[in-house]
């Protein structure tokens, strides 16, 4: 007999066994991370154009954490969703409604002033919006928009006119979108769109955005004033799960370490706009995203490092590998405006493969001698690869290229380059990054002219070399000396 039970015992455990393998085989048990990267190309943009204006193209949107920073874990880590995470509010508007000159106010940590949930339409005209009471719920706020100020999601078109938004808090961004696609880097969202226009919008804690999107939302701002002073905190900020982000107009300005001016995880427009970060990079972009601006002026002065970066610079594009972002091209486009680089470098590029194109800016570069760096930071994983056109623009400075870096530099419709390459790399604090330098290729078409600074060795050029003035040195392409 007590054969016969431990028979049955032993049958019983191999199914029970089997019976469990089967269904973690099959199912995806709570918590597990989302699948896929960050919202890049691959994202399907927003049907339909808010009144009057639509938006100008890009890829993406602001948000994000910034360079060195992985995500902050916390409540809801990078494993939840918006489904696990108890939204409360002081006001919460869950269907069509128009609400004018009205006060929102919260002083409870994890609670938001005012959350719209709804599929329908809602207008505020005149807010006045106020959030108080610090949230250490991490990648909840980052991603989800716990503890935001205004928080939008739910499929709604919320329209904001005018008013004022002051958070006091950590993880109090703003004003919200969360596009509802779970974090699920280039999913497309659940149609949330935030129209706001003429609105002042200030925030002082640290993961304290101004405007936020992430899962897929899309913010068009028209005008706004911003300014946020918390770490990790940029004016223009994105996270995981991207979105479509379209400013025109507007001052924006970040005072915190890790808080530049814009920080694409989505694809992100902005035109007319002035951009101000007063200790970060004015730009930071992460993995397969992108940043076009048009007529802005942009002016950083990044003069502390942050998380994992070595280097001080005004643009900074770059893969961390925290899957916040998919990995892939990066892009940065500016069309006309200043771009004003008051500390470091102008451009740099590490750890993905950016393409810059510049048309007609006005470049300042206050702060050294060096438009652009391409090399090793403080993140690994991917290669150091840069293109960067120049179309009808003028540039001049010392280009550093890794030595397992490589850079193509193409010059074009009347296009300039005053200077020389350099392989001989130190970052801010002084240590040895390289010594020799990398793979470059220059195209110079007929009507652009490099004016050499120093004698110079590339990997290839294509063009005349009628196109290049020596300026009494010597170019050498593959080694043999060429000019």
């Amino acid at each position: 007999m007590k054969k016969i039970i431990s028979l049955l015992m032993a049958v019983c455990f191999l199914f029970t066994a089997s019976f469990a393998l089967a269904e973690a085989q099959d199912g995806t048990p709570p918590g597990d991370p989302p699948a896929g990267g960050m919202g890049g190309p691959g994202g399907t943009p927003p049907d339909g154009t808010p009144p009057g204006d639509p938006p100008s193209g890009g890829m993406g949107g602001p948000g994000g954490t910034p360079p060195g920073n992985p995500p902050s874990g916390g409540m809801g880590g990078p494993g939840s969703s918006a489904a696990d995470i108890s939204y409360t509010a002081a006001a919460e508007i869950t269907s069509a409604s128009e609400e004018a000159d009205q006060a929102y106010t919260s002083e409870t940590a994890d609670e938001s002033a005012l959350i719209v949930n709804t599929s329908d339409a809602v207008t505020l005209t005149n807010p006045t919006v106020s959030k108080t009471g610090d949230s250490d719920g991490g990648d909840s706020c980052n991603f989800y928009g716990l503890n935001a100020a205004v928080l939008v999601m739910g499929g709604s078109t919320a329209t904001i006119t005018g008013g004022t938004i002051t958070s006091d808090a950590d993880g109090a961004n703003g004003v919200f979108s969360y596009g509802g696609n779970g974090g699920r880097n280039g999913a497309e969202g659940d149609g949330t769109t935030v129209i706001i226009s003429g609105t002042s919008i200030t925030t002082t804690g640290d993961g304290s955005g101004g405007i936020m999107t992430t899962g897929g939302g899309t913010t068009y701002a028209y005008g706004l004033t911003v300014e946020t002073s918390g770490r990790s905190s940029a004016a223009i900020r994105t996270d995981r799960g991207g979105g479509t982000v379209v400013v025109d107009g507007g001052t924006y300005t970040s005072n915190g370490l890790g808080s530049p001016a814009i920080y694409s995880t989505a694809d992100i427009t902005v035109s007319n706009a002035a951009l101000v970060s007063n200790l970060s990079e004015g730009i930071c972009i992460e993995g397969m995203n992108s940043i076009t601006l048009e007529n802005c002026d942009l002016t950083a002065n990044n003069t502390q490092c942050n998380g994992n970066a070595t280097f001080l610079d005004t643009i900074m594009i770059y893969q961390s590998m925290s899957g916040d972002a998919d990995s892939g091209t990066s892009a940065f486009t500016m069309t006309g405006g200043n771009l004003t680089s008051l500390s470091g470098h102008m451009f740099h590029v590490t750890n993905t493969h950016a393409v810059i194109t510049l048309s007609g800016v006005e470049l300042k570069n206050e702060g050294s001698d060096v438009l652009l760096s391409v090399c090793d930071d403080g993140w690994n994983g991917a290669e150091n690869i840069a293109e960067l056109v120049a179309d009808q623009q003028v540039l001049a400075g010392t280009v550093l290229v890794g030595s397992n870096s490589s850079l193509s530099l193409t010059l074009r419709n009347g296009s300039t380059f005053e200077g020389t390459f350099s392989g001989e790399i130190s970052n801010s604090k002084g240590t040895g990054v390289s010594s020799e330098i990398g793979t470059v290729n220059v195209t110079v078409d007929d009507t652009s002219v490099w004016t050499l600074t120093a004698d110079t060795y590339i990997s290839s050029f294509s063009g005349s070399l009628d196109q290049v003035v020596t300026n009494g040195y010597t170019l050498y392409v593959g080694g043999e000396a060429v000019k």
